[in-house]
C-alpha cells in the first residue's frame, strides 16, 4: 500500500513538473478585422504553432509578416466571378488563351504526353486553367505569400480555411519549399498555376524529374495541376464538361461556377 502511495504520489509530482514546463494550455490566436490586433495575433499564433510542430525557421518566417491591406482589399473585392459566362469569357481574354494554348500544346509535346500518361489528364484543361492563373507564368503576383496567407488566417472572414493554409506555409518554410521572400497572388497562391500551401503540400508533383518541386517551373506546375485533378478524381479517358465524370475534379480546382465551365470550354477547344 505504501509502495501504490509513492508511486501515485510520484506520478503527480511529475505530471505537475510536466504542465510547468510546458506552460498554460495554448489558447486560440482570436480573429481581427483590422490592423490594430495582428501582431499580438502573431505572438498567439506562434505560440500554437510551435505546439504543433512549426520550427524555428517557420516561427521566425511568421513573426517576420506584416498585415496585407491588398489582401483584404482584393479578398473583399472579387467581384469578376459574378459575370455570365459569356462576360466572364471575354474579360479573361479566353480566345487569346485558346490562340497561345494550342501553339503551346504543340510546341510542349512531349511533356503533356508524360503528363498524361502519368496521372491520366489531357492537356486541354491544364493548359486552360495555366493560361487562366498566370497568362502561361507571365505574371504570378507580386504579393508577399506569408503575409497575405498569415493576414487571411488572422482576418475573421474565413479564419479556419486560411490557418490550415498558413500550417501548410510554415511547414513548407521548414522543409524550404517556400521562404519569408516568396512571393505570389493576394490570396497566397504561388507558381504558374497558383496553387495555395496546403495543395502544394497535398498535390506538388516533380514535373522535371530533378527530385524537386518548384512552382514557378512550368513541369512542375502542370504536373502538379494533373497531380490535384487527379486527386479530386479524375477519371483517365472520361469527359471532362459538365454531366461528364471528370467536370467534379475542375469543380474542385475552383469554386465559382464560370470559372469551372470556362475551363471546360478552353479546354476542349485546346484538346480539339
Amino acid at each position: 500500500m505504501g509502495q501504490k502511495r509513492f508511486a501515485k504520489s510520484a506520478l503527480l509530482a511529475a505530471a505537475f513538473l510536466l504542465s510547468g514546463a510546458l506552460g498554460a494550455p495554448v489558447q486560440a490566436a482570436p480573429c481581427g478585422n483590422g490592423p490594430a490586433g495582428f501582431d499580438s495575433w502573431k505572438q498567439a499564433f506562434a505560440q500554437e504553432a510551435a505546439a504543433r510542430g512549426i520550427k524555428q525557421k517557420g516561427i521566425s518566417a511568421l513573426m517576420g509578416t506584416t498585415y496585407s491591406v491588398g489582401t483584404i482589399r482584393a479578398d473583399r473585392g472579387q467581384k469578376s466571378f459574378k459575370l455570365s459566362l459569356d462576360a466572364f469569357m471575354a474579360k479573361r481574354g479566353a480566345s487569346g488563351i485558346i490562340a497561345k494554348g494550342r501553339s503551346l500544346k504543340a510546341a510542349n509535346a512531349a511533356l503533356f504526353a508524360n503528363i498524361e500518361k502519368r496521372f491520366g489528364v489531357p492537356p486541354g484543361p491544364l493548359i486552360a486553367i495555366w493560361g487562366m492563373e498566370t497568362g502561361f507564368g507571365s505574371f504570378m503576383g507580386n504579393a508577399n505569400t506569408l503575409s497575405a496567407v498569415a493576414t487571411l488566417a488572422y482576418d475573421c472572414r474565413r479564419p479556419e480555411y486560411f490557418t490550415e493554409q498558413l500550417y501548410a506555409a510554415l511547414t513548407l518554410v521548414d522543409r524550404g519549399t517556400l521562404s519569408s521572400a516568396t512571393r505570389g497572388a493576394m490570396h497566397g497562391e504561388v507558381g504558374q498555376t497558383q496553387f495555395l500551401p496546403k495543395n502544394i503540400l497535398l498535390y506538388g508533383a516533380d514535373g522535371e524529374g530533378n527530385g524537386a518541386v518548384n512552382l514557378n517551373s512550368k513541369a512542375d506546375a502542370l504536373a502538379s495541376t494533373a497531380n490535384f485533378l487527379k486527386g479530386h478524381g479524375w477519371v483517365r479517358g472520361a469527359g471532362y464538361q459538365p454531366g461528364q465524370p471528370n467536370f467534379a475534379a475542375i469543380q474542385g480546382w475552383n469554386a465559382a461556377g464560370v470559372y469551372q465551365h470556362a475551363i471546360a470550354i478552353i479546354g476542349k477547344q485546346i484538346d480539339g
